[in-house]
């Protein structure tokens, strides 16, 4: 079980809402990866009033929390402002807060995401910052009162998995009773059960299975990666060797001289 804030998940798997080719296949997607916790951008999702109502609806059919993000926020005004509006809009404190710094990379503004996180946190949002494998900006994060940590496997829909493993485990060795959950640039199944083995709490996945051929096949391949990474990680995988180990042992066994 997986506590974030003061709420106990079973799923290690989230996924994101968009660019899926129907509601339908969206809501056969979330059912196949068993997933408990979805993001929103209420950009998005507010752009039409029908249609912000029609994927509330199914949302709630669903029976999954919603983790709203700040999607599209370059600025951190514009991000608490966008925060402020989803609470009303999804009636929760949560808050997958995201303030991008530059368009190519989406890589985040890690100086307004600490502003803004602290705006946020200050007024009783439970923040789930997107962020960079940085170890300095992670504990300015801690210190303005966030409790989880989502930081980047690579650029936002790149697929190209965990970028910077050094990062990334240095990230989970440094704050080891953090929740870390990996957030975008996932590609395959892999990826996520890498993320797993490595002891991370989570991934969050959306173009990897929204745009994959069959996103409902690709999010049940996603679900059983998580488990098996998770199942490796407690059972505690053998370190790396640079030479080789035999899986027999010589002695006692037969040989003719």
């Amino acid at each position: 079980m997986l506590k974030l804030y003061e709420q106990t998940i079973r799923s290690r798997l989230m996924l994101g809402t968009a660019r899926y080719p129907s509601p339908a296949v969206l809501a056969e997607a979330v059912r196949a990866a068993r997933a408990e916790v979805v993001t929103v951008s209420l950009r998005r999702e507010s752009a039409g009033e029908r249609a912000g109502q029609a994927f509330w609806s199914l949302v709630r059919e669903l029976g999954v929390r919603v983790l709203p993000n700040t999607a599209g926020c370059h600025a951190v005004k514009e991000a608490v402002t966008t925060a402020h509006m989803a609470r009303e809009v999804f009636g929760t404190t949560w808050i997958k807060l995201e303030v991008i710094g530059e368009d190519d990379t989406l890589q985040p503004d890690v100086f307004g995401l600490v502003d803004a996180a602290r705006i946020l946190c200050a007024e009783g949002f439970e923040v789930f910052p997107y962020t960079t494998e940085d170890l300095v900006v992670a504990e300015r994060l801690l210190a303005a009162g966030c409790r989880v940590l989502m930081p980047w496997g690579a650029p936002i829909g790149c697929g190209r998995g965990l970028n910077n493993l050094f990062g990334l485990t240095a990230l989970r060795a440094h704050f080891a009773d953090v929740p870390l959950i990996i957030d975008a640039g996932l590609g395959v199944p892999s990826h996520a059960a890498r993320a797993l083995e490595l002891g991370f709490d989570a991934v969050l996945v959306n173009t990897a299975v929204a745009q994959a051929r069959d996103p409902v096949q690709m999010a049940a391949a996603f679900a059983q990666a998580v488990e098996a990474g998770l199942a490796a990680r407690q059972a505690g995988p053998i370190e790396p060797r640079d030479l080789a180990t035999p899986s027999t042992p010589l002695i006692g066994t037969a040989f003719r001289g």
